[in-house]
């Protein structure tokens, strides 16, 4: 099968709507109702086709046309770097054209399972910062309470939290009052058997992160997420602050603009959860840092908020990865995507279909394609 060769590209965008407008975080009052997928199917001369995400510009896609399969995907590895902006749908494109799951074949790669279903864990993602209207803090964890309430009734049992109040939109000492109080309704909320993280977006210091975790130790905060921007100064200390006062709660850091030396702290301990996104560092790449940091001992969970795609993809990187953490889960209904995955008591079971276990409704994305997209034909 890696003989046949690229003959078609096309791209195109599928707009999407969450259940309800995304909410602010520390740095931004607003992440709105809609989505967008960004879409690229490939096609080869035997008419195997294959999809998945991909932001990569009209100019470039021409460099795949008439390229052959294991010239620019290798058995055992995947795509080539030089082909990272085509990763994901020639992913899709080898498991259909194998007629595996993309995790069936990481298995069998790495002898990391049978053929038995794959659940993996995951979180919702979308309690973020929706009370900045709301003066009276009661009313704002009655808020952020039913919130929690909406996805644990959709099956959710793990659930990260935005704080960071203080950093902007109050007040520091209501701001901060006010995060504190919110975890701890949420806990109260969902019992005691779910993990909450809570994700500052560098919204804390040193200091408000410790009087935070603190605070909320009765809460059992799982991971506390980008307390403040990255510096193995503070971590150290917040590592040594931490293992005194006897809490568990992990330190998670990597989603956006991260350090080059990230992986040097993580090595040294002082990062137990790496976050890099799994778009922007890429799902091949991903392979390579995820055992990586299964070695050293650290959790990987790829970020990818705002990327629907990203809740469907994520999760076939666990049978490849020991320490793989969650799928952050940021629900949209995309009309014209077929995604036959479902959240249940906190984990995702992974579709047997081939590829992503993705469809298309070709007449949609054809449309997408005419209406602000590309097509590109193999002379």
């Amino acid at each position: 099968m890696f003989d046949s060769r690229i003959v078609r590209v096309e791209w195109g965008v599928l707009p999407g709507r969450r259940p309800r407008a995304g909410g602010g975080n520390a740095r931004l009052l607003t992440h709105g109702l809609e989505t967008e997928s960004l879409l690229m199917r490939l096609q080869t001369d035997d008419g195997h086709v294959g999809f998945g995400w991909s932001n990569c510009a009209r100019d470039r896609a021409g460099a795949i046309l008439g390229q052959s399969l294991q010239d620019v995907f290798r058995a055992g590895q995947g795509p080539g770097s030089a082909w990272w902006d085509f990763e994901y749908p020639l992913w899709d494109l080898v498991g259909c054209m194998s007629g595996q799951p993309v995790h069936q074949i990481l298995r069998d790669w790495h002898g990391t399972g049978t053929d038995a279903p794959v659940s993996v864990p995951c979180y919702d993602t979308t309690l973020l910062i929706d009370d900045l209207e709301v003066t009276d803090d009661g009313e704002a964890v009655a808020l952020l309470r039913s919130e929690a309430r909406f996805g644990f009734e959709r099956g959710h049992r793990n659930f990260k939290i935005k704080v960071g109040r203080g950093a902007r939109h109050f007040p520091l000492e209501q701001g901060t009052a006010r995060d504190i109080a919110i975890i701890q309704g949420v806990r109260d909320e969902v019992g005691p058997d779910c993990r909450l993280m809570i994700d500052a977006n560098n919204g804390y210091n040193l200091n408000l992160a410790k009087r935070v975790l603190s605070e909320t130790a009765d809460a059992g905060v799982f991971w506390l997420e980008e307390a403040f921007h990255e510096d193995p100064v503070l971590y150290e200390d917040l590592q040594h602050w931490k293992a005194r006062e006897g809490l568990s709660v992990y330190i998670a850091d990597g989603e956006g603009g991260a350090s080059p030396h990230l992986m040097d702290w993580a090595r040294a301990g002082l990062v137990d959860v790496v976050q890099y996104d799994i778009f922007a560092h890429g799902f091949t790449q991903w392979l390579t840092t995820g055992r990586t940091l299964d070695a050293w001992g650290v959790i990987s969970s790829p970020h990818h908020y705002g990327r629907v795609l990203g809740n469907y993809v994520s999760g076939h990187l666990a049978p490849a990865v020991k320490h793989f953490g969650f799928i952050e889960w940021d629900h949209s209904d995309t009309p014209g995507l077929h995604a036959p995955y479902a959240v249940r008591q906190g984990e995702v079971e992974l579709p047997s279909a081939p590829g992503f276990g993705l469809t298309l409704d070709d007449a949609l994305f054809r449309q997408a394609v005419a209406d602000g997209g590309y097509r590109l034909t193999l002379d």
